[in-house]
């Protein structure tokens, strides 16, 4: 595996930063390198959250996102704050409800309805960061969806584990029906 820098955005409370626990557990049990750091503050309940991740099959020298390959933006406000420092070939993941307010410099762009998939899809919408986690993972191939799904069960409540792999299936059906 090349070496992957990800920049996971959303709203405060939409799960963000368990995604990026989650993504860097499954690069750590497939054998890879992974870091990932996280914002907190102001940010920790409804304001723009990040956590970044990095994955790579070499030794990670530098442990922060420089020009994520990877964005995710699951709020307008999100975007509008890190939409920005991508690589030329980066792939952009938002929710279909943002609209970009500058050019992020990529056409890898992906507008998908995360957030109305996990509400009323998968009916819940705190599961957004789960769908988008199999979105991502599916554009990508990182993991193997058992690989994925036993990385998100090991985080994830006991007893949700059903409510989780809808939320898997969805967002691989996102990427599947994608457009452009």
């Amino acid at each position: 595996m090349k070496h992957i820098e990800f920049r996971l955005t959303g709203s405060g409370g939409q799960g963000v930063l368990m995604l990026g626990v989650i993504l860097a557990e499954a690069a750590i049990n497939k054998g890879y390198n992974a870091i990932q750091s996280q914002s907190y503050g102001p940010e920790a309940r409804g304001g723009a959250s990040r956590c970044e991740v990095i994955i790579s099959g070499q030794d990670i020298d530098f442990p922060e996102v420089q020009q994520p390959d990877v964005l995710l933006a699951l709020t307008q406000l999100a975007a509008d704050k890190y939409a920005r420092d991508l690589k030329a070939d980066a792939i952009v993941i938002i929710d279909d409800s943002i609209e970009l307010s500058h050019d992020p410099g990529t056409k890898n762009i992906y507008r998908l309805p995360i957030l109305v998939t996990a509400r009323d899809v998968v009916r819940k919408e705190l599961t957004a960061n789960i769908v988008s986690l199999a979105a991502i993972n599916q554009i990508l191939g990182l993991f193997d969806q058992a690989e994925l799904l036993e990385a998100i069960l090991h985080r994830v409540p006991k007893g949700t584990e059903i409510l989780n792999q809808r939320a898997v299936d969805a967002g691989i059906e996102l990427v599947q029906n994608h457009a452009g």
